[in-house]
């Protein structure tokens, strides 16, 4: 089965609020799609979700590199995933969400002859999957309570806090939310590299009693040895999500003992192929993975879905990027249910289920090779 054609398209969508983080401000989603088609007829669907803080790339160098990978594979086995990503990946060692479109895609394709849902293809079985719902930073502790309130009210049993401000700012915006949640609700929080590692034992410890789940990357993306020595220090599990790229970076973490959960995001490790290996890694050496997500449509939620019910080892969900959309451009795909908050439902359609409708994407310019 030979790649004839792939087509590239910009996907830009408005948020209904912005996120604001340590790392600065996401007001929407400014995104490239990619559609391979076959000479069978079959055709996969992949999206690009660039934030260059941490992935280091954007629309505009995705969508300038997108036309020379699509070069790079067009004409060659569809199927043959394995050679098809080592391409890809051996063409830049950048672009890593740009990578993933492609890897998406691929195995949207790869399932669909198979004539399965995608995390059958994987090897898996349906299990339920509940995502959390984030909080941004706030300006008062007022207003990080009534988007508690409103995650609360909406049905969620996970919230996640963006924390990383200066000193112990952060502990009273937690400690708020514990107290509104009562006990049974899952709290965690996620730094995005805002502290330094003095910062992160001094809040960690000033947390203790709020019965958190995890604290996300507390550390800069390359200190290491102070995730290693934080995680010795303080009784809370450290989940690194900037650390871990790909497997390599896995590889490094979990030998030093730096890591007790990785954040797989199909956004930084250039797909499906890659979460693959840091799940197996991680998972060899007892440490668990979560799934996460940047800004993407249910498209891109969808295949990194289907790769968390392939994989029980994944056990934390955080999919709750599409809940921000102004309008949903997704036909198909993972739907979220109206009456259980954050509960998804996985449809059993062959492929990864999803596609863009089209009228969405920027038609002006898009690129055919």
């Amino acid at each position: 089965m030979k790649i004839a054609k792939i087509e590239i398209s910009r996907l830009h969508m408005t948020f209904t609020q912005t996120l604001k983080v340590s790392l600065g401000e996401i007001t929407g989603a400014d995104n490239v799609v990619i559609k391979i088609t076959t000479d069978s007829g079959i055709f996969g669907w992949g999206e690009a979700s660039p934030f260059a803080p941490i992935t280091g790339d954007s629309v505009e160098s995705n969508f300038a590199v997108a036309p020379a990978l699509a070069q790079l594979i067009k004409g060659k086995d569809a199927l043959a995933i394995e050679a098809r990503m080592t391409e890809i990946n051996g063409f830049s060692v950048g672009e890593p969400s740009l990578r993933s479109a492609f890897d998406m895609a691929l195995y949207d394709i790869a399932a669909k002859a198979a004539g399965l849902p995608l995390y059958r293809f994987l090897g898996g079985e349906k299990r339920q999957l509940r995502t959390d719902m984030t909080i941004g930073w706030q300006d008062t502790v007022e207003e990080t309570v009534a988007k508690a309130q409103k995650i609360l009210d909406d049905g969620f049993d996970a919230i996640k806090l963006k924390v990383g401000r200066p000193g112990l700012e952060d502990v009273a915006h937690v400690a708020a939310v514990r107290a509104l949640a009562g006990p049974d609700i899952a709290v965690k929080i996620d730094s995005n590299q805002g502290w330094d590692y003095a910062t992160a034992v001094a809040n960690i410890n000033a947390m203790k009693p709020l019965n958190l789940q995890y604290s996300e990357q507390p550390l800069p993306v390359w200190d290491y040895d102070n995730m290693a020595r934080l995680r010795a220090r303080v009784d809370l599990p450290i989940c690194a999500d900037e650390s871990v790229f790909d497997d390599k970076d896995a590889l490094k973490l979990v030998k030093i003992g730096a890591a007790d959960y990785l954040n797989i995001k199909l956004g930084k490790a250039g797909g499906i192929h890659t979460g693959l290996k840091i799940n197996a890694i991680a998972e060899a050496n007892g440490a668990k993975c979560m799934i996460g997500c940047f800004a993407e449509s249910r498209l891109g939620l969808s295949a990194a879905a289907h790769l968390a019910v392939a994989r029980p080892n994944i056990i934390f969900i955080d999919l709750d990027s599409a809940f921000s959309y102004r309008s949903d451009p997704v036909i198909g795909g993972v739907t979220f249910d109206e009456k259980i908050g954050g509960l998804l439902h996985l449809p059993d359609t062959v492929g990864h289920g999803a596609q863009i409708d089209e009228s969405f994407l920027d038609q002006d310019g898009k690129v055919t090779v």
